[in-house]
């Protein structure tokens, strides 16, 4: 059997693709979940899962009546975006020092943002409805605006990798930046002001839900879209001046057509159909494989990245995992390894080798072999890459 059954005690069971025994808090943390009322099913582990707030990075949880805002997460809509372009990688000798730069200075990463917006942004059809969205975020329409087409911080990333036939992809790993956070954050705390005013019981505070059918549900659930759709925007923007950079240095400046795109979400949620009936479907670091779907599973700046093909698993409710999943916290890594170290570690591989970036050493996260070979049943490798270019956020 290529899971397992969690032996835990809860209402609904739990079943495990990860490539190692769970810790204690994480046991922990996905019995919560499970013990939820309106969980269906089952709960879905995904194998790079860890631990996360409320539930594991790495969970799909479906759901019938009711939603978990901090399952899902703040960064709604974090996903990442994948084109195979038409050059080759003796295309990119000597070039990509000058590439990392020429991106450095048109997309903003960490916490920079656009001067301005430019004219694709501000054209974007879902500034339409900002004004539905929460009381809270208001006031952060031209922030929103500037940090659209903006990389953010963490473990977000933009990359140029090869394939194993030596094609060139391009690829970028983002979210709904902080707007998206925000909106997360508002109704996060309206859930818990709503769970502590019926004093209701929950096994952690962070899994306070709303119930379908009431106003906060509504509210939330129009948030939610509404900041997916600005992700996968924001990935587009980026995306078009990546190709736009690249254009610069390998065609004269013309632009150039894909040969193949993916774009995909992992912390989101979504209404789909399983088992014959239609739930709430929350991917919190995990990527939809339903049949032919198209996905992408990163490794660490150092490592392999796949894109995938679903095979549509109707166990792990047709998902697959976002990644190769930390395997030490970021405190950890930096009281472990050393600057040298993660020069070692990159080797080959353009990019910043600075100490503020040890946090995101390869090291730090799973080996992306061991994740990619517990989930055969669950996709199919369409084609492996390695970066030779990382722009870490």
């Amino acid at each position: 059997m290529p899971y397992e059954q969690l032996p835990i005690t809860a209402d609904k069971p739990v079943l495990s693709w990860a490539n190692h025994d769970l810790s204690r808090d994480e046991l922990r943390m996905a019995t919560n979940v499970a013990s939820l009322p309106f969980v269906f099913k089952h709960v879905a582990l995904m194998p790079d899962v860890h631990l996360g707030k409320g539930a594991l990075v790495g969970s799909v949880i479906a759901t019938q009546g009711a939603i978990v805002p901090a399952a899902i997460g703040v960064d709604i809509g974090c996903g990442m975006m994948a084109e195979k372009t038409p050059f080759t990688a003796d295309q990119l000798d000597g070039k990509l020092r000058k590439i990392r730069q020429d991106l450095e200075a048109v997309i903003p990463v960490g916490f920079s943002e656009n001067k301005e917006a430019d004219k694709t942004v501000q054209n974007w059809q879902g500034w339409r409805s900002f004004k539905d969205l929460h009381k809270g975020v208001s006031t952060q329409a031209k922030k929103a605006e500037r940090q659209m087409g903006s990389l953010g911080g963490g473990n977000h990333f933009i990359e140029v990798c090869l394939d194993e036939a030596g094609s060139v992809w391009l690829m970028l790993h983002s979210g709904s930046r902080g707007i998206g956070n925000l909106l997360a954050q508002n109704h996060i705390k309206t859930g818990q002001h709503l769970a502590r005013k019926a004093e209701e019981t929950l096994p952690d505070p962070d899994l306070a839900y709303f119930l379908e059918g009431t106003e906060e549900f509504a509210a939330y659930w129009r948030d939610l879209q509404w900041a997916q759709q600005y992700a996968l925007f924001n990935r587009e923007v980026m995306m078009e001046r990546l190709k736009q950079v690249m254009a610069k240095h390998l065609t004269g400046g013309k632009p150039f057509k894909s040969l193949m795109s993916v774009n995909c979400h992992h912390n989101y949620a979504e209404r789909e159909v399983h088992y014959g009936e239609e739930v709430y479907v929350t991917r919190k670091g995990a990527v939809r494989a339903q049949t032919n779907d198209l996905g992408i599973i990163p490794g660490s700046m150092g490592a392999k990245s796949y894109i995938v093909r679903g095979k549509g698993n109707f166990e792990s409710y047709c998902s697959c995992s976002h990644g190769a999943g930390r395997l030490m916290s970021r405190t950890k890594a930096k009281n472990t390894y050393s600057l040298d170290d993660l020069i070692a570690q990159t080797s080959g591989v353009e990019c910043r080798k600075e100490e503020s970036f040890i946090d995101e050493i390869p090291g730090a996260y799973k080996p992306i072999e061991q994740v990619m070979a517990n989930q055969n049943d669950l996709v199919e490798v369409v084609a492996t890459l390695k970066q030779v270019l990382c722009i870490k956020g």
